[in-house]
């Protein structure tokens, strides 16, 4: 499932700080593709040196990483479909802090449950599972536009958010329990981090929220 657009809403302000993330994620990016393995081996995080108290900083800088052409223009599009609409219910700035808190507790949870990995982890999706998290509590109804992937062939369809992000999720948790049990892990992904990010987004996202859209829920 490739989503690509919510059908049922757009936002009531321009999403600056939405496009200063993709844009500052294609900045980093670039500066991967000039700079080689040396760039990227320095600002990802590792697990081990966390528990150890080095490199603290990477649990930042590594959500600004992304391993491939496909994995940030992947992460880019999930980001842009669903952040612009919580960006609008929280305010820029709030919406800024937001990203980084759930992308630093993504970080951690990746880092408590293998605590001894010394495989650099690096990318957005942890941030933007958060942002997935506080999308499915705030417009669980909405009807996102999505690619059904059917073999050679797709389908345009649309699908409350509801299911799309639970399926979403549900993947993610099925693919860490199957890396738990194995010796090797999944490949390499950090599916902890992207659960971790999304139950942060799920339990926190309404403290962010802004006090207009506070008042039209009566909170």
């Amino acid at each position: 499932m490739i989503p690509i657009g919510d059908a049922s809403r757009r936002p009531l302000h321009f999403p600056v700080m939405t496009l200063a993330i993709i844009a500052t994620n294609a900045w980093v990016f670039f500066m991967e593709l000039t700079s080689g393995n040396a760039f990227i081996n320095h600002w990802s995080l590792v697990p081990a040196h966390i528990v150890v108290g080095h490199d603290w900083v990477t649990i930042l800088t590594s959500m600004f990483l992304h391993a491939g052409w496909l994995h940030i223009l992947g992460n880019m599009l999930f980001f842009w479909v669903f952040g612009a609409e919580i960006e609008d219910v929280m305010g820029s700035l709030t919406f800024l802090a937001f990203y980084l808190l759930g992308g630093v507790a993504a970080s951690l949870a990746q880092v408590m449950v293998d605590p001894q990995a010394t495989i650099p982890n690096l990318g957005a999706s942890g941030a933007i599972a958060a942002v997935m998290g506080a999308f499915l509590i705030t417009y669980p109804r909405d009807r996102i536009r999505t690619i059904l992937l059917l073999g050679w062939f797709f389908k345009i369809t649309f699908l409350p958010a509801i299911l799309m992000v639970g399926i979403w999720f549900l993947i993610q948790l099925f693919s860490e329990v199957g890396s738990l049990s194995q010796s090797q892990g999944a490949g390499g992904v950090a599916y902890m981090a992207h659960i971790g990010g999304f139950v942060f987004g799920v339990l926190f996202a309404r403290l962010f929220e802004s006090r207009r859209r506070r008042r039209q829920l009566g909170l």
